[in-house]
This record gives C-alpha cells, sequence and structure tokens, in this order.
C-alpha cells in the first residue's frame, strides 16, 4: 500500500495545514515541508533499493471501486513514475520553503492548495486506471487556478482564469477520449473497464484510433504546452507567486510529457507513427519560436516563460522520433527543464522581493551587490543553454542524437535552437547582473533558507550531468518505442 500513502499523506496534510494555518503560521508550513519530505524520503529509499525488484513494474496496488462500471483504483510504479514521484516531491518542498517568507496572507489556504495539487500530480504519475487519471488530471487544475488567481501578481484574475479555459478545453476533449476507447473496447471484447493494462491492445479501426489519440494529445499539447496551444503559459507564469510558477514550471508541465509517453505511444501506435512528423514539426516550432520570443522580453518571469515553451518543444520532438536513446533524454529533459528553470524562477521571485520589478531595463550590476545570488544564476542560466557538465546538456544531447535516425531536418533545425538558448541566456545575465545599473538598490544577498533552496538545486543539476547514469539505468526498461 506504499503508493496509497504517498497519496494519502498529502491529502491529509493538505487538510491539516488549512486547519493549523488559522492558529499558526509556521505550524502549517512546517506540516506542508515535512509531508513532503517524508514522502521524498520513501521514493528515495524504493529508488536505492529498486535493483532487488525484478520486473518493469515495481509496485501495483488495485481494488475495485466501482465495478459495474470497471472502475477500479489502480495505482502503479515504474521507472518512470518513480522519478517524476521525486522531481515532485523535491520541488514541491522546496515551494513551500520559498514561500516561507514571501506569503503572509491566507498562509493555510496556500499551503492546502499547495498540497492538494501535489496530490493531484502525484496521483496522475501513479494511476494506472483511465477514470481516475482524469479525475485526478481535473484535481490539478483547481488548486493551481486559486493559487495564481488569490497569491499572483496585478494581473493574476485575468492569467488564472486563462489557465483555466485552456486547461479545462483540453482536459474535456480527453475526457471524450477516454469515453470512446472504453466503448470500442467494449465494443470488441465486450468487457467495460477503464483499466489501462487491459485498454493496451485494443483493436480499432484506423480513422477511430486517430481520432481518440488526437483527443488524448490536444490535452497533452496544451499542458506540454507546445505551439500554438502556448499562450496561457506566459501570463500564468507572469501573474503566480513564486511556489506557483516552480510547482508549474517543473510539474505541472512535466504531466503533458508524461501523459504523450504513458498513454498516446503505448495506446495507440500506429495513430502515433502516422502523426509523428507534424508533432516533430510542432515540437521544432517551439523550440525555434519560444526561443526567439525569450529573447525579446524585458520582463524577467516572462523570459523564462518562454524558454520553458523552447525547452518543452524538445520533449515532443524526441517523444515522437520512437528511439529509445530520444526516450531517454526525454525523461533526463523534464527532470532537468524542471530544476533549472524552477531555480531560475526562484531568484526571479527573490530579486522581485528586494527590487520590486521584473522589468529588465531597470536590472544591471546586481552581481557587485549579489555575488552569490549571480553565481547561483550563472549556473542555470549556463544549464538552461546546455553547457556541458550541467544535466540539461546530456539531456538535449540524447534527443538529437535519437531524433536523429528520424529526422535530419528536424534535428538540424533543433540544434538552432540551441544557439538562440546561448543568445536568450547570455541577455537574461548581461541584463539582470552585469553592465550598467541606473538605480540604487540597497539589497541583501541571499539568506540562509534561499541557500539551502539554491545548493539543493546546484547538487542535483551538476550530479545529473556528470553522473547521469542511475536516471538512464531507472527508465531503461520503460520506453515504448515502436519497431
Amino acid at each position: 500500500m506504499i503508493l496509497l500513502v504517498l497519496l494519502i499523506v498529502l491529502f491529509a496534510a493538505a487538510l491539516l495545514s488549512w486547519v493549523a494555518g488559522a492558529k499558526s503560521h509556521a505550524a502549517c508550513r512546517w506540516i506542508a515541508l515535512c509531508s513532503l519530505l517524508f514522502n521524498l524520503g520513501i521514493v528515495i529509499r524504493i529508488w536505492l533499493g529498486h535493483t532487488a525488484i525484478s520486473g518493469r513494474w515495481w509496485y501495483q496496488y488495485k481494488i475495485d471501486w466501482v465495478p459495474h462500471f470497471g472502475i477500479s483504483l489502480h495505482l502503479a510504479m515504474d521507472g518512470l513514475s518513480l522519478l517524476m514521484l521525486a522531481l515532485t516531491f523535491f520541488l514541491g518542498a522546496l515551494a513551500v520553503l520559498i514561500s516561507w517568507k514571501e506569503l503572509q496572507t491566507r498562509v493555510g489556504f496556500f499551503h492546502f492548495n499547495l498540497l492538494f495539487v501535489l496530490c493531484g500530480i502525484t496521483g496522475v504519475f501513479l494511476t494506472m486506471d483511465l477514470f481516475l487519471f482524469y479525475f485526478f488530471w481535473e484535481m490539478m487544475l483547481i488548486p493551481m487556478y486559486f493559487l495564481i488567481g488569490i497569491w499572483g501578481h496585478e494581473h493574476r484574475e485575468y492569467a488564472a482564469n486563462k489557465f483555466f479555459l485552456f486547461t479545462q478545453a483540453g482536459g474535456l476533449l480527453m475526457l471524450l477520449a477516454i469515453l470512446g476507447l472504453y466503448f470500442v473496447h467494449a465494443a470488441n471484447t465486450n468487457v467495460y473497464t477503464f483499466n489501462y493494462f487491459e485498454l493496451l491492445n485494443t483493436p480499432m479501426e484506423g480513422a477511430t484510433a486517430r481520432w481518440l489519440m488526437l483527443g488524448f494529445l490536444v490535452a497533452f499539447l496544451v499542458k506540454l504546452p507546445a505551439v500554438p496551444f502556448h499562450t496561457w503559459l506566459p501570463d500564468a507564469h507572469t501573474e503566480a507567486p513564486t511556489a506557483g510558477s516552480v510547482v508549474l514550471a517543473g510539474l505541472l508541465l512535466k504531466t503533458g510529457a508524461y501523459g504523450i509517453l504513458r498513454f498516446v505511444l503505448p495506446l495507440f501506435p500506429a495513430a502515433a507513427a502516422e502523426i509523428a512528423p507534424l508533432a516533430m514539426l510542432l515540437g521544432v516550432a517551439g523550440i525555434l519560436y519560444g526561443g526567439m520570443l525569450a529573447f525579446a522580453q524585458t520582463d524577467l518571469k516572462r523570459l523564462i516563460a518562454y524558454t520553458s515553451v523552447s525547452h518543452m518543444g524538445f520533449v515532443l520532438l524526441g517523444a515522437f522520433a520512437f528511439n529509445e536513446i530520444a526516450y531517454q533524454g526525454v525523461v533526463m529533459q523534464m527532470i532537468t527543464h524542471g530544476i533549472s528553470t524552477g531555480a531560475l524562477f526562484i531568484i526571479a521571485g527573490a530579486l522581485y522581493e528586494r527590487i520590486h520589478t521584473r522589468n529588465l531595463w531597470q536590472m544591471g550590476g546586481l552581481w557587485l551587490r549579489m555575488p552569490l545570488m549571480g553565481s547561483a544564476a550563472l549556473i542555470f542560466v549556463m544549464a538552461s543553454l546546455g553547457l556541458p557538465g550541467l544535466g540539461n546538456f546530456i539531456a538535449e544531447f540524447l534527443i538529437l542524437l535519437g531524433s536523429w535516425p528520424a529526422s535530419h531536418l528536424f534535428t538540424i533545425l533543433a540544434t538552432i535552437g540551441l544557439v538562440i538558448a546561448t543568445a536568450y541566456s547570455l541577455r537574461l545575465m548581461q541584463k539582470v547582473f552585469l553592465g550598467p545599473c541606473d538605480r540604487q538598490y540597497a539589497i541583501r544577498d541571499l539568506n540562509g533558507r534561499e541557500l539551502v533552496i539554491i545548493i539543493s538545486l546546484v547538487i542535483v543539476i551538476c550530479w545529473l550531468g556528470f553522473h547521469p547514469q542511475p536516471v538512464l539505468n531507472t527508465t531503461q526498461n520503460t520506453a515504448y518505442v515502436i519497431r
């Protein structure tokens, strides 16, 4: 029942932190932090002992929920799920720490929403029942809407509504596709079930498979986000509080990538192979378009948001290359993007707390005043542009290596995206930390709590860059490659 425990701990901690917040802000913060560290410890313990576990699926838990309709509480963990859960609890704990002093209003309700969205993300990464998957998919939506709409910046209502409409529309298309697959499977086997493993080899006509696959794919492309479904992301990132941006960039976007790897490719292999060139084209478009828009931004958080569009384009390119090397690169990209971009949003939030502006033209020369923050920013900016020795380089190298056999043209165009990444990354460093500064800021460098957060992120991104083999070993048996 260890998988169920991961969900129960977060759900119970969410309710408890809301109740405790009415009497003590510190109590609800500690409840949230301890619950996430507890779950992180469980996942790391499983990871360290996974060599003694045989087979692809390490743990499974299944009980009937509504058997009349073929609905069950079916949870399962393999290497991909484990890595995503480790990322979820790690970044979740850092999100609690970074908001320790930033959030001073409705603190209990804030931590309730933060833990609730993390509970939904955990469910998405664990569930093997499509009805339950949709339940957790929608469960992520409401608390993130509140995180943006209540604790965001000046245009938070607009950003929250836009986020809600885009993701809800995609979710409804996925619901229709799930119901379609449910009835198609029943028509062929006379068995009504939402069980992932039973639905895997459902026989269906080519046209039916294409339509059902598109229902899933569009929902995941919106959450990824891929061009042209990306327009909600910059607004949501810009207006969200720092913790919301970390969860949004580091975790919510990964649920879209996870959905493609777990559901689109295995459930509809032939239809996915047919649409692969178009999907790879959208990935390359996201890499180039997102990079160019990032270079053009003057708002720091908006610049970082567009880098996510560019980096997640690599995920789409590698996922539809149908190559195990590209698959492992995609998983690495999901993890390293969460670490590096999450760190950049944390730094952006710390800067805004000190100088109360995100405008690049009002910054400059901050390295002399904050050398520790400048050094940290340099490390993660270098990671973002793919510098060797940091995790993002391994991820993008594997994706390009794996996508080359699938399409020489798309691989070459994606490589140009690395040049654009260098341009916007260096521009970020130049505008914020180097060059002249017309304004005199009386500001402090990173404090002890922020140093703990940044150092932990630096250790992880360097570890992934110098020793990625544990991650690659964990995912080597989970790749779904169309032969």
